[in-house]
Parts: structure tokens; C-alpha cells; sequence
């Protein structure tokens, strides 16, 4: 699957939109996407990054549920995680959460890489348009997370959605 990794450029404004209700439903709807987030998870879970993640494995089975609702909902499926943003707007919600570790490019490269993977196994059946978007998605925020780079500096970067019509 052809799906590009750009670098990110620290400081530079990254602005993304989210994935389509299309990708949603054409992934199978909340069951899909519990599919491909859970199977994902696996993979990270094998994976260089798997130390962001709890090592006990029903602490792990918690962070797929929640992080699956997160999904489900960014692309367009039903509210299942406005609980969980305490009141702000998903996506710098998440971009917060990131904040509270220490994530560089590569591991960015491995958490995209996985995701790679995952939609490779689980997205077979869907319009590799519509999988691109979703990437396209996941390609631009995923900069937004990384806060730690090769000179020694941190940098936490601002949230920049573009305004769908």
C-alpha cells in the first residue's frame, strides 16, 4: 500500500482534517473499526513502541477500548468518546494527551509503520481512496505529537484543523 511519511518540521503548522464518514462506514462501522483498532494494538503491542503502552495486558485491553472509541468517533461513527475529552475538541484533546510523553520522529515512523500494517490486514476490502484520506489523517496529526527531536529541544505544537465546508 502505498501510503507516504513526511517529516515533521518543528514548528511548522500542520493543519489536517479528519477522515471521512465514507472510511467509517466502508471499514464496517463501529465493528470494523474495533477490528482494525484492536488489531493494530496487537501489532503495537509486538512493536519498538510498545513501552508507551501498560505492560499488564488488562491495563493494555483498556487502552484499546478507549483509543477504538476515539477512532470510531474522529470518523464520523457515533459520540462514544465525549466522555473521555472532558468538553474539548477531540483532536487537541488527544494532541494534549501526547504532550505527557516523550515522542520523537521515529517513533512517529513505527506508530505510522504499524498503522501500515493494520490497514494492510484489516482494509482490504475498502477504496484505497477513501484509505488514503484516512491516512492523510493519521500522516498530518500524528506530527503533531511528536515533542521531542534529534537537536535535544522539545517543542508542543499547536492545534491547526482545517474548517471543513
Amino acid at each position: 500500500m502505498d501510503l507516504p511519511i513526511t517529516a515533521v518540521e518543528k514548528g511548522k503548522p500542520v493543519h489536517f482534517k479528519n477522515p471521512p464518514k465514507a472510511f467509517y462506514e466502508a471499514i464496517g462501522g463501529e465493528e470494523g473499526m474495533k477490528e482494525l483498532m484492536y488489531n493494530f494494538y496487537d501489532k503495537i503491542y509486538e512493536s519498538k513502541i510498545a513501552h508507551f503502552f501498560p505492560q499488564d495486558e488488562e491495563e493494555f485491553e483498556e487502552v484499546k477500548k478507549k483509543n477504538s472509541k476515539f477512532f470510531i468517533q474522529i470518523c464520523g461513527g457515533p459520540k462514544v468518546y465525549e466522555n473521555e475529552s472532558k468538553g474539548m475538541e477531540l483532536n487537541e484533546y488527544m494532541i494534549r494527551i501526547h504532550d505527557d510523553f516523550s515522542i520523537n520522529e521515529n517513533n512517529r515512523i513505527e506508530w505510522l509503520g504499524t498503522m501500515r500494517e493494520a490497514l494492510a490486514d484489516k482494509a482490504q476490502h475498502v477504496d484505497i481512496g477513501l484509505i488514503r484520506e484516512f491516512w492523510e489523517y493519521l500522516e498530518a496529526f500524528s506530527k503533531l505529537t511528536v515533542n521531542n527531536f534529534a537537536d535535544g529541544s522539545t517543542y508542543y505544537a499547536a492545534y491547526t484543523q482545517v474548517k471543513e465546508d
